[in-house]
């Protein structure tokens, strides 16, 4: 079954949608492709137009997009590392644009990026913009990568734009790597200490219960309590998880609406130990980003709302917001990045010092430098600090329960003695 696209019509209405369709050959070959037109009886026209015969016709919705899921078949932040990097290195060759496009599709095995790289490619070949082009698939370029590739197409340096993109998306993900690194050890420990704490009360427990009842003598008090909460467990481990449940849901959907995000971001950057992290975090993705888009000859106020969009917490994202408006009323960065108490002063005299001497972006690489590595610094030394408590909670949790468990059995061993 062959696959091809037919081009928009240039009568195309500015209310039009994307249309998928299947349609037959004279010869009784089936064809799919995706047309731009106001409905779906333009569709038919046009197929019939062109001497095919429309078996389906219908709307593209969003489930018919690419989907950006690692691991579920996705285009993942790895997959675009790679394509820049190569992509950067045959315009740097001198090779024209939609052959390195062709080129780079055709050597995927990723078939949803391919999807997405031959659509930009039929998209620049109908005469758009290759920033044009990528702006049709938010899902897997976000606007800072848009915004780059328009200035280096303005520009003519889109290879050297390309270069800055790949090593700024290599930068982020090892960054990215840091913070999941951080929070994976403590989360694996908590839910092997919860699903041994319920193997325990649920299992283990009731079989020691039944024993110790045929006894006939009180029972120590932690071996006592140990029993009670088995039975409660027992009794109400429907609810447990029912609440359990209901507050993951409730969570997800506060941090789903504005306030709520803003409330849940603020609690973050004020959490004892992983607060500072994140700050750290933050200040490191603010100043790369800035400091990658200011090189690359965009504009400080568009750098500061694509930064503020990418900022990854609403509470960085209003501060951002509020040094850009102060910079349109003519003021300098410094200032206002102060007021927001959100970035260290350090920080904050270190970009004074760039706007001053006019080298705002190499200072800005440097702040990401340097927090980079205070990052690195910050997660060894947290993971350091919480790899011995979560150890000792899961030694004492499995202990106490021995412990209490064996109680009574010493307790009759020294009555018969």
């Amino acid at each position: 079954m062959a696959a091809t696209a037919v081009q928009k019509s240039p009568t195309s209405k500015k209310n039009t949608s994307q249309f998928l369709w299947e349609a037959k050959t004279k010869s009784g070959e089936t064809k799919k492709g995706e047309m731009e037109a106001s409905d779906s009886e333009a569709v038919n026209a046009r197929l019939k137009s062109l001497g095919l015969n429309p078996v389906k016709v219908r709307k593209k919705s969003a489930l018919d997009g690419e989907i950006s899921i690692p691991g579920f078949g996705g285009v993942t932040g790895k997959d675009i590392l790679v394509f820049t990097r190569q992509f950067a290195t045959m315009i740097d060759a001198g090779l024209p644009l939609v052959q390195c496009l062709d080129i780079l599709a055709n050597q995927m095995d990723n078939p949803a990026f391919k999807k997405v790289v031959l659509a930009i490619k039929a998209k620049v070949e109908q005469g758009s913009t290759f920033a044009d082009a990528l702006k049709e698939h938010p899902k897997v370029f976000d606007e800072l990568y848009i915004q780059l590739c328009a200035a280096g197409e303005v520009g003519g340096i889109l290879d050297t734009i390309l270069n800055r993109l790949a090593a700024y998306r290599e930068k982020a993900e090892k960054l990215k790597r840091k913070v999941k690194g951080a929070m994976t050890y403590p989360a694996i420990v908590i839910l092997v200490a919860i699903g041994v704490t319920a193997l325990l009360l649920l299992k283990v427990t009731p079989v020691f219960a039944a024993m110790f009842a045929d006894f006939g003598s009180a029972l120590p008090a932690p071996t006592q309590f140990v029993v009670d909460l088995s039975a409660w467990a027992e009794a109400y481990w429907l609810h447990v998880i029912s609440i359990i449940t209901a507050l993951v849901v409730s969570f997800t959907w506060s941090y789903r609406q504005p306030r709520g995000r803003k409330f849940w971001d603020k609690v973050f950057l004020k959490l004892p130990l992983f607060g500072p992290v994140l700050r750290k975090v933050a200040v490191a993705r603010f100043t790369r980003t800035l400091g990658t888009m200011i090189s690359s000859g965009v504009p400080i106020l568009d750098a500061l709302d694509v930064t503020a969009k990418t900022a990854g917490n609403r509470t960085v994202e209003e501060a951002i917001y509020y040094v850009r408006g102060k910079i349109s009323e003519g003021k300098n960065i410094a200032g206002p990045l102060l007021e927001t108490k959100v970035f260290p002063s350090m920080v904050v005299q270190m970009i004074g010092v760039g706007e001053a001497t006019g080298a705002m972006d190499t200072m800005l690489n440097k702040i990401a430098d340097f927090y980079d590595d205070e990052v690195d610094t910050a997660v060894s030394a947290l993971t350091a600090m919480i790899e011995p408590l979560l150890m000792v909670f899961l030694g004492g949790v499995v202990g106490g329960f021995l412990i209490a468990m064996y109680l009574p059995i010493f307790s009759i061993a020294g009555a018969i003695k």
